[in-house]
């Protein structure tokens, strides 16, 4: 009882962890939310709220199914990479449609061309059964 009267926020940290894990869980199978942000999220708040339960988190499935290579190596398979980068465009697209100004409009085509430059040559590829890199790449 003491940790909450030292940091009364962990109640915070961890209601918004919660809240964004649900919400990635949610996007594992509706492919208009996009699930490893969320989850991202998700993990940084748990660490941030509780060690016992970022240690939880780390360890379910969903996390290691969506986060772990990334968090190791910044690696995702191809499949990951297009689930996030699919959905997060058609949202830009729209955006895109529904702006008038043209700054704006040039600054989403800037988003999302910058969105697959960075997914393609900062964050690895792996084949789809590769958790990991080898060691030698490592």
């Amino acid at each position: 009882m003491k940790d909450w009267k030292k940091n009364p926020f962990r109640i915070v940290w961890l209601f918004v962890g919660f809240l964004c894990m649900g919400i990635g869980a949610v996007g594992v199978v509706m492919p208009v939310l996009p699930t490893t942000p969320f989850l991202l999220l998700a993990s940084f708040c748990l660490a941030k709220g509780s060690d016992r339960f970022h240690r939880w988190f780390t360890g379910t499935k969903l996390y290691q199914k969506h986060l772990e290579s990334f968090v190791k190596d910044r690696s995702m398979t191809l499949k990951t990479k297009f689930s996030l980068l699919i959905p997060a465009s058609c949202m830009l697209l729209l955006a895109f449609l529904a702006m008038s100004n043209i700054y704006g409009r040039v600054f989403i085509v800037f988003l999302i061309i910058f969105k697959y430059v960075y997914f393609f040559t900062r964050i690895r590829t792996v084949p789809e059964g590769q958790k990991n890199l080898p060691e030698a790449e490592v």
